[in-house]
């Protein structure tokens, strides 16, 4: 009996492993890929790993001898498929991070598209310089961040392209274009904000400036004394520098109590001890209660009391211009199988603060969203991309959420974001085009209205669709 029983589980066993690698002799080659939110995982053809021109060459050159689309990822913290398509070529540019050069006295740094914000700041920070604009974290790649045209804390600098002095680009051709304001003026705001649709970013000269001592200046408030408060006391201010609000979303004080923290000038020299670029503290300790406020309101109130009196006692700490760029972030990292934390962000017109705010809240308790965390910054005018988000002076909200990953949550989280999408273009606003591709054809049209000559543009830089992704696929095609 028993050798019966071993019997037939030997043959089905061998059966079971013949269906399998049968099963993947059918599949079509390739591997899979996904980013940071994990919610599209798409099967490419490969991922070639870059760390020098040439690499880049190859896969171009492969690309087009086996008629396959390539992608470009840096730190791939887009959320829709943007450094993504289905059978392309990825390249994953990160180990493509050579510091070029550095011009002290133009205040100018030359760097190839995969290196990181961190990378930069601890090449520049012996210097005495810091960045004009950088992305809020430093994690994020040069190239991802222009691709993006993503933005930051300074007051008085708008996206990135306000800093980016030149540029490098490899086009579908093969032909490598040196871009700037007066030389090939054209591809400039196509490509800055052009989510890798017009070719490979090889390297950039980007606008420094001094490294200098901040002072930090923390308030709370109500949410209806914020916009004057921001205009009076943190705009019109000779000594604010940069500045950021957060939001409660803890029950009891949902979206209405917040505080400011503004970063003021001094003149104090700028200390060795100051400069020293700091490393995250206390991250196991924050990652912990941030996992609490993702299950529990309470979670959430018990964090916003944690928050709010940890920046209060930071009051008048003294602080580098380094070191205000690079906020602390390794405890937002989440690997849930279950579960995935979605960003959103939104450009509300100063003066529309309040009924964006009004709007969002009844949003997120109708539809039950689970909503993480809020955090505001001021956006100043700048059109210069095509693709501009930033059409009138602006307050970012950079939303937060945590949902389910079964398809009706994310049907669900799909819904409330077009109503989300709906209320920042009522308030004559705009929404960012880095994250889940929720928004209708209706919507991104009304947001970009540029887009439809940027399309035209990509077909003329780029007749054979060759540089591609999920974010042109569902709305350019």
């Amino acid at each position: 009996m028993r050798r019966r029983v071993w019997g037939l589980a030997i043959v089905s066993y061998a059966l079971l492993l013949a269906l399998s690698i049968f099963t993947r002799m059918k599949m079509p080659a390739g591997e899979y890929a996904s980013d940071v939110g994990r919610l599209m995982e798409i099967r490419v053809h490969k991922v070639v790993h870059i760390e020098q021109t040439d690499d880049i060459v190859d896969a171009l050159a492969e690309a087009k001898r086996k008629k396959l689309p390539i992608s470009v990822s840096g730190a791939r913290h887009s959320q829709g498929g943007q450094t993504l398509y289905e059978n392309a070529i990825v390249l994953d540019m990160k180990g493509y991070d050579r510091i070029l050069h550095i011009d002290e006295d133009r205040k100018l740094i030359r760097v190839q598209s995969g290196a990181t914000w961190e990378k930069i700041q601890k090449a520049i920070q012996p210097l005495g310089l810091a960045m004009r604009i950088m992305q809020s974290q430093n994690l994020f790649t040069v190239g991802g961040s222009m691709s993006v045209n993503a933005h930051g804390r300074d007051l008085g600098e708008g996206p990135l392209i306000d800093s980016v002095e030149s540029f490098r680009l490899l086009l579908a051709s093969g032909e490598k274009l040196q871009i700037s304001r007066t030389e090939n003026a054209e591809l400039f705001p196509l490509v800055i904000g052009g989510y890798g649709l017009f070719g490979i970013i090889l390297d950039a000269d980007l606008r420094l400036t001094d490294d200098a001592v901040y002072k930090k200046h923390v308030v709370p408030l109500d949410y209806q004394a914020f916009p004057e408060y921001f205009r009076e006391q943190v705009l019109r201010s000779p000594d604010s520098v940069m500045a950021i609000a957060r939001m409660s979303v803890a029950p009891d004080s949902f979206l209405k109590d917040m505080f400011v923290t503004a970063y003021l000038k001094t003149d104090e020299a700028l200390t060795e001890d100051l400069a020293e670029l700091n490393d995250e503290r206390f991250v196991g300790i924050t990652k912990f209660a941030f996992g609490l406020s993702r299950k529990f309101d309470w979670g959430k109130g018990a964090v916003w009391r944690l928050q709010k009196k940890g920046y209060l006692v930071e009051e008048e700490e003294r602080i580098s211009r380094n070191n205000a760029m690079r906020p602390a972030a390794s405890f937002m990292e989440y690997a849930d199988t279950q579960k995935t934390d979605l960003l959103q962000e939104y450009f509300i017109p100063v003066d529309r603060f309040l009924p964006f705010v009004d709007g969002l809240r009844r949003i997120v308790r109708e539809d039950e969203l689970n909503l993480l965390n809020v955090t505001i910054r001021y956006v100043p005018k700048n059109k210069e991309a095509m693709l501009s988000y930033a059409g009138h002076d602006s307050y970012a909200f950079v939303l937060l959420f945590n949902t389910k990953r079964t398809a009706p949550a994310l049907q669900r989280m799909e819904l409330s974001t077009r109503r989300l999408i709906d209320l920042a273009l009522e308030q004559g606003g705009t929404y960012y085009l880095p994250y889940q591709l929720y928004g209708t054809t209706r919507q991104i049209k009304e947001a970009y209205p540029n887009i439809d000559a940027f399309y035209v543009a990509k077909r003329v830089w780029d007749p054979g669709l060759l540089f591609m992704n999920e974010l042109y696929a569902r709305y350019g095609r």
